[in-house]
């Protein structure tokens, strides 16, 4: 999916369960397929899950990322009305592999890209449910970190020309720009609020056509309210998306700021990874029919 990208075996990976984590070293190693664009995740007997980061970075930085994520995890965990991954450990570079690790707890269920609870309403209001219990968190005084999605729209201008551009022949991309011309205009009048940070379907977990879990909890911090509501255009057709924006109680502001970030989420991912993964540029082409529809 990237240039750069570290190729992971299951060979790697069981040499440096072996060497780092002995007392799992006769635990089953399978590797998991996955629309993720982040990380390659391996399932580590039935208990556990590893993640190594796929692209190269310095070491000591990329070990301090960890940390973070997995006190980020740990926080949302300790909130979270559903269940979500706990961090275990963190593994060191080795067996060819040149960075730090992962260790999770394994959660079952089905990702929504292959269950697809679009539909369904209970679904929504579970997804409120969630958002709610984050939003409620105390954030400690903490505001936006100023990395990412979830600030300033209009800082991401440089990155939507690109988009833009590299999106001519795949999409609108006149109208999109019209599109983004309103969106990167709405104001922001709310505190931060405690947020997940990425709420597409391969980040949520499904079980009889419920939510049961949520996945890549790493990035749980401090944003603008309406960076959840991503989820309402990733995931809901427009019934249960407007169940979702009941049970929340936003207000038509937030409800637009929310469908900026899923429209600025979604031009990066059609071009992007337009040959290097169909389902994530699919998503992304999703959303965006759903957020131009509703702007018609």
């Amino acid at each position: 999916m990237h240039d750069d990208q570290v190729d992971v075996t299951t060979d790697m990976v069981a040499s440096l369960i072996q060497e780092q984590f002995p007392q799992w070293g006769g635990e089953p190693i399978r590797p998991l397929s996955s629309t993720g664009t982040v990380n390659a995740v391996f399932r580590i007997g039935d208990t556990l899950s590893a993640r190594f980061p796929l692209r190269p970075a310095d070491a000591a930085e990329a070990w301090a990322v960890l940390e973070r994520e997995a006190q980020a995890s740990a926080e949302l965990a300790r909130v979270s009305r559903f269940p979500v991954p706990r961090p275990v450990a963190l593994g060191k570079p080795g067996a060819s592999y040149p960075m730090p690790w992962s260790l999770q707890t394994w959660l079952p269920g089905t990702i929504a890209s292959e269950a697809d609870p679009s539909a369904s309403h209970a679904f929504a209001e579970d997804l409120a449910v969630f958002i709610a219990a984050l939003r409620d968190a105390d954030t400690r005084g903490r505001i936006f970190s100023g990395e990412g999605r979830g600030g300033v729209l209009t800082d991401h201008d440089v990155w939507m020309a690109k988009c833009f551009e590299e999106s001519e022949g795949l999409l609108d991309v006149p109208r999109l720009r019209q599109v983004w011309g309103r969106f990167r205009e709405l104001p922001r009048t709310s505190v931060d609020v405690m947020s997940h940070g990425d709420l597409i379907p391969g980040n949520v977990l499904v079980t009889g056509g419920r939510l049961s879990g949520v996945l890549d909890t790493g990035g749980f911090g401090p944003a603008d309210p309406a960076l959840d509501l991503v989820s309402a255009w990733h995931l809901l057709q427009p019934g249960p998306r407007q169940v979702l924006r009941r049970s929340l109680g936003c207000d038509d502001l937030e409800w637009e700021r929310g469908k900026a970030w899923a429209f600025q989420q979604a031009m990066g991912l059609v071009w992007y990874y337009v040959e290097s993964n169909p389902t994530m540029s699919g998503m992304g082409r999703r959303t965006l029919a759903r957020i131009l529809e509703s702007t018609e």
